[in-house]
C-alpha cells in the first residue's frame, strides 16, 4: 500500500509527497482554470500517469523477455470537456526508438498498453486514443 501526503500550500498550488520514498510533486491550477500554467495541474498529472504507467510496463515486459525500450517516448495531449469539468480525452502518440521489434516483441509492447493498471483504472468514458509510431 503506497501513502501520499499532500498539503494545499496556497495560491492554487499543492505539493504531495510520496511517503516512502520522500519524493515530492507540485501542482498547480491550470490557466483556464484561474491558475498561472506555471506547473502541472492535477489533470495534467493524470494523463502524464498513464504514459508513464504504459513506459513502466513496457520496460517490464521488455526486461523480462529480453529486448529494450530504451528511448521509447508518449507525447500526450489532454482534453477536457465541461458540465462536469472533467478529461473527456487522452491522446498518446508512443514513440519506439526503433523500427525492427520481431512481431513478438511488439506484441509484448502493445500488451504493455493494454495491461497498465492506470489504463485499466481510467473511466470508460474517457477515450483513449493511442497511436505507435516507428522512426523511419
Amino acid at each position: 500500500m503506497t501513502k501520499i501526503r499532500t498539503f494545499y500550500i496556497g495560491d492554487l498550488k499543492t505539493e504531495a509527497e510520496h511517503l516512502k520514498s520522500g519524493s515530492k510533486i507540485m501542482t498547480e491550477a491550470p490557466e483556464d482554470n484561474n491558475g498561472k500554467g506555471e506547473m502541472f495541474s492535477p489533470t495534467d498529472l493524470f494523463a502524464t500517469s498513464l504514459g508513464s504507467c504504459i513506459l513502466t510496463i513496457m520496460g517490464i515486459s521488455a526486461q523480462a523477455h529480453g529486448f529494450s525500450v530504451d528511448g521509447t517516448r508518449i507525447e500526450t495531449e489532454k482534453i477536457m470537456a465541461s458540465n462536469p469539468r472533467r478529461v473527456s480525452e487522452l491522446k498518446l502518440d508512443i514513440y519506439l526508438p526503433r523500427n525492427d521489434y520481431s512481431e513478438r516483441e511488439m506484441r509484448f509492447i502493445e500488451t504493455a498498453v493494454k495491461t497498465c493498471p492506470v489504463a485499466n483504472s481510467v473511466h470508460p468514458d474517457i477515450i483513449k486514443n493511442i497511436t505507435f509510431h516507428l522512426p523511419e
